[in-house]
């Protein structure tokens, strides 16, 4: 990934390998793929056909029998590879409470 996305980054990432769904708001079409990495304020999606940088989305991430749920906007596109999703900043709490605990493990992974 380039320099300049890295630097931008407000959080720590994790390699996270999750089951995803993600909405395209503005057509309401779902796409399927599954997380490469995650932080605290988004994530990268592994998906051959990425909604358009700058969507509105809704995402659905699954690890194990927990389900992560957040609206968010695609912050870019790697055509036919994938998309760095950042989540809004208003993820209700119990998300976030889960979104915390997933990051923890895979922190403690990361060691």
């Amino acid at each position: 990934m380039p320099d300049v996305m890295t630097d931008r980054r407000s959080a720590p990432r994790y390699p996270l390998i999750l089951s995803a769904e993600v909405w395209d708001k503005a057509g309401s079409a779902k796409h399927a793929g599954r997380t490469s990495d995650i932080s605290a304020t988004g994530c990268y999606i592994d998906t051959l056909n990425p909604i358009p940088a700058g969507s509105p989305v809704r995402i659905r991430l699954q690890h194990e029998n927990e389900f992560f749920v957040a609206d968010g906007r695609v912050v870019y596109v790697s055509p036919g590879l994938g998309m760095g999703l950042a989540f809004v900043p208003t993820v209700a709490p119990d998300q976030q409470a889960v979104l915390h605990r997933w990051l923890q493990e895979a922190a403690a992974k990361a060691k």
